[in-house]
């Protein structure tokens, strides 16, 4: 008997009737030698990608057994795709079907006609969605994450690999959590430039900690500014990666913690036209623990001008995060409880710098 392997195609329609072209794209493909259909996700209307001015899709996807290998499914899919009338034009273009091959077992395949998994099916919540409604625990092979882990990283959107744009990725949480260590050996395992805030050489931060609330201000001014530099467009090349210790959202979390009304005023007046300037991250690594582990670090490593932060500020911030993040859509959010991951295993770091990989665009 020959060997079966279970695959999922994404299934899509733009044009015509879109019902009858995804159903018919399903009895034909149930109808081909060595094919079996097996289950369906729901039929879901979603928005175009690429280009905003295109009909709504209807999307699915289909589980299969098959006893074809990969190239010759395929050339099936591509064959329906062809009996139903699609034409073959430029990427993001509206078409009547269109027959993704997602996933073919648990193999991984790189050729000039065929890429497996499918290289950009982690960033699309309509595929996830009903990968996830089939097998929430099926493992991505090259994320090794299960569906459900990377449906909820994209919080419901859609993203797309853009190598025109610098590749920023953000490590984030709370004082104490573990970001610039975290930032500082993922940027060793991908070779990419570091970004570090301005802690050490801000003039104003350890007194605005003793309690000099007057120079709030000056010190969030001076975090903006130097952030600015760091994250500005013309700093980093369309294509770089770069990895920071922040991520540039923070800068109104802090400024409502430790400004006074009037010094928040002004501060919010300036703020605004500096953020043009800043590039959007492509993935931020959340790092979450309790304010009370992120206080004991905080005391462990000792910097002088810390020592006064209290318990209560943390849980301020953690709650301030967690706001900031519940329904970001930016880019994807890769969310690490620090009960489970340790910024200082490799192990842990190498599992996750691969997984960045596959978050940021390589400029060609």
């Amino acid at each position: 008997m020959a060997k079966q392997t279970t695959a999922y195609i994404g299934l899509g329609s733009n044009l015509g009737d879109r019902e009858k072209s995804v159903k018919s794209a399903l009895e034909m493909l149930g109808e081909a030698e060595g094919v079996e259909v097996l289950r369906v996700s729901d039929i879901i209307e979603t928005a175009p990608l690429g280009q905003a001015n295109q009909p709504k899709y209807l999307n699915a996807v289909a589980e299969i057994k098959t006893t074809l290998a990969a190239e010759e499914l395929h050339k099936k899919l591509v064959g329906i795709e062809a009996s139903l009338g699609r034409e073959k034009k430029e990427k993001w273009a509206s078409r009547i079907i269109d027959l993704d091959l997602l996933l073919f077992g648990q193999e991984v395949i790189n050729n000039p006609d065929l890429t497996i998994p499918h290289p950009q099916m982690h960033l699309r919540s309509f595929v996830l969605k009903g990968l996830c409604q089939l097998n929430p625990e099926l493992v991505h092979p090259v994320i090794k994450e299960p569906m459900n882990e990377l449906a909820g990283r994209l919080n419901d959107a859609d993203f797309v690999l853009n190598p025109s744009v610098p590749q920023l990725v953000c490590a984030a949480g709370i004082i104490g959590v573990g970001k610039t260590t975290l930032a500082t050996e993922l940027s060793k395992l991908l070779d990419c430039k570091l970004l570090l805030e301005a802690y050490d050489t801000n003039p104003f931060m350890p007194d605005v900690y003793a309690g000099k609330k007057e120079l709030a201000l000056d010190s969030q001014l001076y975090f903006l500014t130097t952030r600015i530099e760091q994250m500005n467009r013309d700093t980093l090349a369309p294509g770089q990666t770069a990895i920071s210790d922040y991520v540039f959202d923070k800068e109104l979390i802090y400024a409502r913690r430790l400004l006074n009304s009037r010094q928040l005023g002004l501060y919010e007046r300036t703020y605004p036209p500096f953020t043009a300037q800043i590039v959007s991250p492509v993935l931020v690594i959340y790092l979450q623990d309790s304010a009370q582990r992120c206080l004991m670090r905080i005391r462990e490593r000792n910097r002088p001008y810390e020592q006064k932060i209290e318990l209560q500020f943390l849980q301020g911030l953690d709650s301030d995060y967690r706001r900031l993040f519940e329904d970001w859509k930016t880019c994807p959010v890769v969310r690490k409880q620090m009960s489970e991951f340790d910024c200082t295993k490799d192990a842990d770091l190498q599992h996750l710098a691969e997984q960045i990989k596959c978050y940021v665009a390589v400029k060609d």
